[in-house]
């Protein structure tokens, strides 16, 4: 096939012309498509109908333990819910807590309590001149808007396959006590699905901050999202690390269960170094009267344990497995060799990343949804949404049925390819 920057401007006009002959039959067909965003499709939602039969009117609410699960108590989440996690995270019950249904939530609280009460005795971030969040890119959108919405200035860090540039990483963290945090997403990476390498995750453990209170945000987020049980990425637990590496206060892990059972009834968790989690319980305890442990009863009586989740989690796979592996087909079958993208094959989480020629990432997005496909919006992958190139695009494969899904990665391709030709004929 050949590429699109060898063909002459005759050839390119004759394309064009073809491009948007087919691009006017997909407009007439009024698609209505979604892949803007990671949502579980409802034949998962609906594999999951069989948790609400877990506890009913006749169930003993009470854990192991025999605390009564309908009334006050366990600020920091039953027992067994934060074994079930922790056994998830390879991390002792002692280092988790469970809160509720949205991680999320808890990494807003974690900023905003910086900002308001600082971190451990240190000065709070808001009597700060100046505070500082690095962000590899391109990255999850909704991490950035935290630190957008108080006002934090976020540093783009480059995505390597291996992880962030930890060249960078270190020479930002060890010589700025400005820089207070860095976002990452470590296994199947949000957008892009990598997962960062032993040695990656070795670095970051060693770091030596120029400020007290800085801390790595691991949102783990896919830690069991493999979409191969074959060929699953692995990835070195971040809180030991960090303990042999002498910095066990260093991360905060983020978790939840919010595409594992119902994403708005999932639970999810903190886990931490205990001076960590001393310190936010103290905080705790004036915030909430405790989040809902019925729910946590219920994963746990679901599942039973860890292994019973990750079996679980395979039967999600059956199900999105063929919806990566169908829009791989089609990007490999009709762009491979024409030189105007490239995409990520990711082995689990819930996006892919696209990279289009620069300056038509924007116009890309545009064409789908004229013609009735929303994507992401181009530059939601980079802070203050700003894109420097106008390339990357997210695409979500999960929430249409695997119908839609063809009609949609068709209709992307096609404005792939008519967004560049027109490119390339203004450079002609």
């Amino acid at each position: 096939m050949k590429a699109y920057k060898d063909l002459s401007k005759e050839e390119l006009l004759t394309l064009q012309k073809q491009l948007n002959k087919e691009y006017e039959e997909a407009k007439a067909k009024g698609l209505k498509l979604d892949m803007s965003r990671g949502k579980p499709a409802a034949s998962q939602l609906d594999m999951e109908m069989d948790f609400m039969n877990v506890l009913n009117a006749d169930s003993i609410l009470k854990t192991e333990a025999g605390v009564d699960c309908r009334n006050y108590g366990i600020m920091d989440g039953i027992p067994e819910a934060r074994k079930l996690i922790g056994d998830v995270l390879g991390v002792s019950a002692d280092n988790v807590i469970v809160f509720g249904n949205a991680s999320l939530n808890i990494m807003y609280d974690t900023v905003a309590r910086s900002e308001i009460f600082g971190v451990m005795g240190e000065t709070p971030w808001c009597k700060l001149d100046k505070v500082k969040f690095l962000c590899p890119v391109p990255g999850y959108d909704r991490h950035f808007a935290i630190t957008e919405q108080f006002g934090i200035e976020m540093i783009n860090v480059p995505m390597t396959e291996d992880g962030p540039d930890m060249d960078m990483v270190e020479e930002l963290v060890n010589t700025d006590p400005a820089v207070k945090g860095i976002w990452c997403v470590p296994k199947y990476s949000n957008p892009q699905g990598y997962t960062y390498s032993d040695e990656t995750v070795k670095r970051f453990a060693a770091l030596k901050p120029a400020a007290k209170d800085f801390r790595i945000y691991w949102d783990n987020a896919y830690a069991i999202h493999d979409l191969y049980e074959e060929k699953k990425d692995t990835l070195l637990d971040i809180i030991s690390e960090c303990e042999k590496a002498g910095n066990p206060d260093m991360v905060y892990e983020f978790c939840s269960t919010s595409k594992v059972t119902f994403p708005g009834s999932g639970i999810a968790a903190l886990a931490a170094s205990k001076a960590n989690l001393d310190f936010i319980k103290k905080f705790m305890t004036i915030q909430t009267i405790g989040y809902d442990k019925v729910n946590q009863l219920r994963h746990v009586r679901y599942f039973k344990d860890a292994e019973g989740m990750k079996a679980h989690m395979m039967k999600h796979a059956a199900i999105m497995r063929p919806k990566f592996e169908a829009v791989f087909h089609v990007l490999e079958s009709e762009l491979n060799g024409l030189g105007i993208g490239s995409w990520t094959e990711p082995k689990g989480g819930y996006f892919i990343s696209f990279d289009a020629l620069e300056g038509c990432a924007k116009k890309i997005v545009e064409k789908c949804k004229e013609a009735g496909v929303v994507l992401t919006g181009a530059g939601a992958t980079y802070p203050y949404k700003k894109d420097p190139k106008d390339s990357n695009i997210r695409l979500a494969p999960s929430f249409p049925t695997p119908e839609e899904l063809a009609m949609a990665t068709d209709l992307f391709v096609l404005c792939v390819k008519i967004v560049s030709v027109e490119k390339l004929l203004k450079e002609a």
